[in-house]
């Protein structure tokens, strides 16, 4: 943490986006001689930080805003990422011998879409008008669900060689609409807990932190959205939020919250510097398979 703290410090001097200066201080303390090599599971650093920081950024985004640029973000969620997707699989075919459109595809699902975490984490330290970083930050917590199509499909493809378009079509609702509702109702029976349970601003606080790993672990666990799933409970509780808690509690959420997204945000990118080494490692000199490749990419 006193590595963090201080790499976060010098990039405020440096006026630079401190996920950057992170992630390179990661990359430099693994290239340190007798330091343990670092690896990373992707399915565990995925639930441990993504669903907390998804929520807290949900918070921060004007609502208000959202709503206002509502039909350039859908677009940039849904219809930019498909075509995204398809440039990288048509050029990934093009220059790479023996890459199947369907492989390129699957490279595409991973990296078509914009990072919820980072896109939050830099424009913090980005000026950019207000239109600007709200467009991007809303189109990043949305894109999961077009990216997540784009990969699970390629992926069938990539194993059985068969594709079809009406389940693309009923697994793209299915991914959007559960994964919504599952936030949405976990949402509002945390809401009724919070009035209706003799609960405290300390149990109160506790049960918002526990609220985003129960969105997003059921969402996944029936094949839905678990990221669409924590941004539709965190609409929900950012909405009625004046009317739920107390100012008092709000008040020491906003302090807890705070607090642990700067953990966190600064743990993650580090963990990636950290674990940037073995992944390329493993990429040239062990010719790490497309699964493994595709998984540590997911996590940045």
């Amino acid at each position: 943490m006193v590595a963090i703290m201080l790499l976060i410090m010098l990039a405020n001097r440096l006026k630079v986006a401190y996920p950057i200066l992170l992630v390179l201080g990661g990359l430099a303390i693994s290239l340190i001689p007798n330091v343990p090599t670092i690896t990373l599971n992707p399915d565990l650093v995925l639930i441990i930080f993504l669903p907390p920081l998804l929520y807290a950024d949900v918070f921060s985004i004007s609502l208000k805003e959202m709503w206002k640029w509502r039909r350039i973000i859908f677009s940039f969620a849904f219809i930019v990422v498909f075509i995204t997707a398809a440039a990288v699989a048509w050029v990934a075919n093009m220059v790479f011998p023996g890459f199947s459109l369907a492989l390129g595809f699957l490279l595409g699902g991973v990296i078509g879409s914009t990072d919820a975490v980072s896109a939050s984490a830099i424009m913090n330290f980005v000026k950019v008008p207000k239109r600007t970083s709200t467009i991007i930050e809303s189109e990043s917590l949305l894109n999961d669900a077009s990216s997540l199509i784009v990969f699970r499909f390629a992926a069938l493809v990539v194993t059985t060689g068969q594709l079809v378009w009406t389940d693309i079509a009923l697994n793209f609702v299915w991914v959007v609409i559960a994964g919504a509702v599952i936030g949405l109702a976990i949402a509002w029976m945390m809401s009724k807990m919070y009035k209706y349970l003799p609960t405290d601003a300390n149990m109160d606080i506790i049960l918002s932190l526990i609220a985003p790993y129960i969105m997003y672990i059921v969402a996944n666990e029936v094949g839905a959205s678990g990221v669409l799933a924590v941004v539709a409970g965190g609409m929900y509780m950012s909405l009625h939020l004046t009317n739920i808690f107390a100012a008092s509690t709000r008040n020491k959420g906003v302090a807890v919250w705070g607090i642990l997204g700067f953990i966190l945000n600064g743990l993650a990118f580090m963990l990636i510097g950290l674990a940037l080494p073995e992944v390329l490692e493993g990429i040239e000199a062990e010719g790490m398979s497309l699964a493994t490749a595709t998984n540590y990419s997911s996590q940045g």
